[in-house]
């Protein structure tokens, strides 16, 4: 598992004082980099070597999260497939567990459009996060 932790800025909140539904979507890929510098060690993005595509992504709000409080991200692997793998993340705010989602991401050559077959020593490096 890795975690990012996230001090909430003023420009995240709404209205209300609770944290924007529109920021955990981006909080939660600040998160993916370390999985990301698996694939691209440098995290230099340019067509011809980026090998990664969402495919899909959800999460819950299961509690209220404010700006008083930092607000840890964990990051962990619930499945790792033959070109694609599933990210489990989950927002914590005073030992209280916020919100969680998944993150699909495929493995993917943009140059011929096309999945490919994630390389076996990234997938040993993606099962020292998996959990069950």
């Amino acid at each position: 598992m890795f975690t990012t932790t996230v001090t909430p800025r003023f420009g995240d909140i709404d209205a209300l004082g609770h944290i924007n539904n529109t920021v955990l979507p981006v909080w939660f890929e600040l998160a993916r980099n370390p999985f990301f510098r698996m694939f691209q060690p440098d995290l230099k993005i340019e067509l011809k070597t980026w090998s990664l595509i969402m495919a899909h992504i959800d999460f819950d709000f299961l509690h209220e999260l404010t700006i008083q409080y930092d607000v840890e991200i964990r990051s962990s692997v619930s499945r790792i497939g033959s070109k694609s793998f599933t990210l489990v993340h989950e927002a914590w705010q005073n030992g209280k567990l916020c919100s969680k989602g998944e993150a699909v991401l495929v493995h993917y050559d943009f140059n011929t459009k096309q999945t490919t077959l994630i390389p076996e020593h990234i997938k040993q490096q993606l099962a020292e996060h998996l959990v069950s």
